[in-house]
């Protein structure tokens, strides 16, 4: 009996040595693979990329710029001309239009849904005439160089799943981001900087705004290194990155080698990658005490750079600011940077309000691009810009004939991509003569994602990380490669 069960003892240690040995070296490998992702580029398992070398196929794009104009603004009064509802004004959405389809709580109560043209002019510009609003006099100077995209469409009808939808791949929060996917997938050229940058800038007066959630740039279950960095406006540009009164660069720098020895140790111990993680961060950390600093002082732009942005510029939190912050850190090979722009939700008082957003977006949209491609980084930069969904051409409640609000439309909505292997100055989707239906070529969100992931040289049915007995991946089991928008 002693000797079963010293032999039952003898193998259990056993177990937990083989075990505790195998964490172990996954977690040093993990964190050496953070310190320098190319030692593992060519042997990395099919869920992940390495850093760089092992895409799928040549990409056309190195990174992407997402202006992201959170709230759903109303493709009716930017980019999609319906000069026929004129005679429609006030006249009930024709039943056969809407067919059915589910409408939000906040007009589903409504008697009627009587249809409000947009008040604003729209005229065509560049060598092929896309209808451009009158709210978007400079958009309209450089309608050569983007894809305007009619025909997205969404599941999602509320703010909250449609956002988390185009944001994650899934309506559900908890999924990866698609930063968060890139920084997994194909990590970053520069080791000064996070891979995944987002800018949150400040919102126009009096505009309406629906909150911004950090899990919207999560990692969900990939590694937290993999999570975006809010850049913040006031004060330090990232919490505590500043050293405290009385601590030097040197004095830091022995604080965290001795964390760091601490950390390994548990990592020998536990093998828990999260350790690894950890210490990763805290290195980056390090390095962007100096890194950041450099990157938010523009006082060095020329004032012919600055003049392309618009007055707001030089005031840090204004969207222009963050569109110059964004061309600074595609130089600087951040693989995927967000500009989120809220107060697009104007269900009530829409031309006064988008009036005055736009006089902050309009500038900064086009002068991104102009600085872009005068540095020669446009061909190899994305920009994406858009929201969640779009807007309804029914009016919800009052309507006159210079004032009206439009609720959520997830039927179809409009979206502009330039750079990055777009085929430029085309149209792209049309929609009926209600902006409320697709009638050509429409492009889903998994679409678009699908589509983003492969000028970056990804095949989005191979990013995939197995978590909790499944293969996941940012577009689930849906998606499709928009060809057409390809150069």
């Amino acid at each position: 009996m002693a000797h079963e069960s010293f032999a039952s003892l003898r193998a259990a240690i056993t177990r937990r040595y083989f075990f505790g040995r195998t964490a172990s070296a996954i977690g040093t490998a993990a964190l050496a693979s953070c310190l320098n992702p190319r030692l593992f580029a060519e042997t990395a398992p099919s869920q992940t990329f390495g850093t760089l070398p092992a895409l799928h196929h040549a990409p056309k794009a190195k990174r992407v710029i997402w202006l992201f104009m959170a709230d759903g603004p109303s493709q009716l009064d930017l980019w999609d001309y319906k000069p026929g509802l004129r005679d429609w004004f006030d006249k009930d959405l024709p039943e056969s239009v809407r067919n059915g389809q589910r409408i939000t709580t906040m007009t589903s109560g409504q008697a009627r849904f009587p249809i409000a043209p947009s008040v604003f002019r729209f005229s065509q510009h560049g060598q092929h005439g896309a209808w451009v609003s009158e709210l978007l006099p400079n958009m309209a100077g450089v309608v050569d160089d983007i894809a305007i995209i009619k025909s997205l469409h969404t599941e999602a009808i509320n703010h909250d799943p449609a956002i988390t939808f185009i944001q994650t791949g899934s309506e559900i929060p908890g999924r990866p981001s698609l930063g968060a996917w890139l920084s997994y997938g194909i990590g970053s050229p520069n080791q000064d900087l996070p891979a995944y940058v987002v800018l949150i800038s400040r919102i126009a007066n009096g505009s309406q705004s629906q909150a911004l959630f950090s899990r919207l740039w999560g990692s969900g279950f990939l590694p937290t290194r993999h999570q975006g960095v809010a850049l913040r406006s006031s004060g330090d540009p990232v919490l505590y990155l500043s050293n405290p009164p009385g601590i030097a660069r040197d004095d830091r720098r022995t604080m965290l080698d001795g964390l760091s020895a601490l950390n390994q140790l548990k990592l020998a111990d536990v093998g828990d990658p999260e350790i690894a993680a950890r210490i990763a961060q805290y290195e980056m950390a390090f390095r962007m005490q100096t890194s950041v600093p450099e990157l938010v002082d523009i006082r060095g732009e020329p004032q012919h750079v600055l003049d392309l942005y618009g007055p707001e510029v030089t005031q840090p939190g204004t969207f222009a600011y963050n569109c110059l912050l964004a061309r600074r850190l595609a130089e600087r090979g951040v693989p995927f940077t967000q500009v989120f722009l809220r107060g697009w939700d104007h269900h009530g008082g829409l031309p006064g309000a988008i009036r005055n957003l736009v006089k902050a977006a309009d500038q900064p949209c086009a002068g991104l691009i102009k600085d872009l491609k005068q540095r020669g980084l446009l061909d190899d930069t994305l920009v994406v810009w858009g929201g969640e969904f779009g807007r309804t051409v029914y009016s919800q409640g009052t309507l006159t004939t210079d004032n009206y609000g439009r609720d959520h439309h997830p039927r179809n909505f409009t979206m502009w991509l330039a750079g990055g292997g777009v085929k430029p100055g085309i149209v792209y989707g049309e929609t009926d003569d209600f902006s409320y239906n697709i009638t050509e070529n429409p492009v889903h969100v998994h679409d678009l994602n699908a589509t983003i992931l492969h000028l970056l040289g990804i095949d989005h049915e191979r990013l995939t990380y197995r978590f909790q007995g499944r293969d996941f991946r940012l577009t689930d089991i849906h998606g499709t490669v928009v060809h057409g928008l390809i150069a």
